[in-house]
This record gives C-alpha cells, sequence and structure tokens, in this order.
C-alpha cells in the first residue's frame, strides 16, 4: 500500500471516529432538551434567554456535522467547522476551570452542577483537544476513502496512483477512464469535431 493510500485509510478512520463522535453528542442532547438547557445554562456565561436556545440548536448543530463528515460530504469545511466549536467548548471549560463552579460538562449528556470534586475539567479539556486534533487532520488533508467529496470534486486534490477513481494514474495519466497504459492517445483523440 502506498503512502497516499495509506493516508486516505487514516483519513477516513478519523472523519468517521469525528462523525461519531458529533452523532452521539448530538443524538444524547436531543433526547434530553431539559438535561442540555441544565448543562448550557451551568457554564454561567449566556444570558438566561439565550441559553435555551442555544441548547435546542447545539445538537441539531452537531448531527448535522456527524452527517456531513459520516458521509464525507465538504469534508473540509465540516472539519473547520468542528474545529470552531470545538475551540468554544475549551474555552467555555477552561473559563469555567478558572472560575471554579463544579460543573459536569454535559458534552455526551447530563451536565450541570456536580459535588465539589467530582468535575473533571483536565480530563475533559484533554479529551478535547483530542477531538480537536482529529478535525486539524481533517482541515489539512480532508482527502478520505468511500466519501461523497471524491465523487464531487474531481481532480481537486486527486494523488496519482491511487487507482480507484479516473485519473488517479491507473488509467496512463489521461484522467478519462481510457486504459492506454501511457501510449500516446491518437492523434486528435481529445478534440471536439466540427
Amino acid at each position: 500500500m502506498n503512502r497516499a493510500r495509506m493516508l486516505d485509510v487514516v483519513g477516513t478512520l478519523v472523519r468517521l471516529g469525528l462523525a461519531a463522535i458529533w452523532l452521539v453528542s448530538g443524538a444524547v442532547k436531543v433526547v434530553d432538551p431539559i438535561g442540555t438547557t441544565v448543562a448550557v445554562d451551568a457554564y454561567d456565561v449566556l444570558p438566561g434567554t439565550v441559553a435555551p436556545v442555544v441548547a435546542a440548536v447545539l445538537p441539531i448543530f452537531e448531527l448535522a456535522l456527524g452527517a456531513l463528515l459520516l458521509v464525507g460530504a465538504g469534508t473540509r469545511a465540516a472539519a473547520v467547522v468542528s474545529a470552531l466549536l470545538l475551540l468554544v467548548f475549551l474555552a467555555g471549560l477552561g473559563q469555567a476551570w478558572a472560575r471554579g463552579p463544579s460543573i459536569d460538562c454535559g458534552c455526551f449528556g447530563g451536565g450541570g452542577a456536580v459535588a465539589p470534586g467530582e468535575e473533571a475539567y483536565g480530563t475533559e479539556l484533554v479529551r478535547d483537544l483530542g477531538f480537536l486534533a482529529l478535525a486539524g487532520w481533517l482541515t489539512v488533508r480532508p482527502r478520505t476513502r468511500f466519501a461523497l467529496d471524491r465523487r464531487w470534486d474531481r481532480g481537486d486534490g486527486d494523488e496519482p496512483g491511487d487507482g480507484d477513481e479516473p485519473g488517479d494514474g491507473d488509467d496512463g495519466g489521461h484522467g478519462d477512464g481510457s486504459m492506454t497504459e501511457g501510449r500516446s492517445a491518437p492523434a486528435g483523440a481529445g478534440r471536439n469535431p466540427r
């Protein structure tokens, strides 16, 4: 397996992993809207009227990101938005840790106030930094296997020799699916007849 194909496989695992994170996170919030509102409100950074709106929109947003990543549609854009959202989460966790309230992040359900000493800010920050690394990978290298992006963006970022799409080096470099195996195309083959 060549290097490009190996990176595609790694990228695919990263994309599916990040998709699973958003899908699970969004799903548990959707089924518990009251708990999600309590979790958002516990950070004490949003006005009381805004917290329920954020709690209602956030799970849908997470599910949408997860769905896009799952099918590989707009992978780079979804990764950038994921990274930005994770930075917001990291800032929220960091400010809560610095200010001192004892809360559970509510990232995967639950959330809200917990007994002093039961908060896990350090673990949650490290976990979210790991998620941010996944989003960073896909931002830098969004090319993955089994993604709709590969069908829509033919030629955009394709690496030669992949062998699974026309123009990837397995067809003599013509990009048209013809199997000329490196032979020159017949004269006038690429011209439009008038």
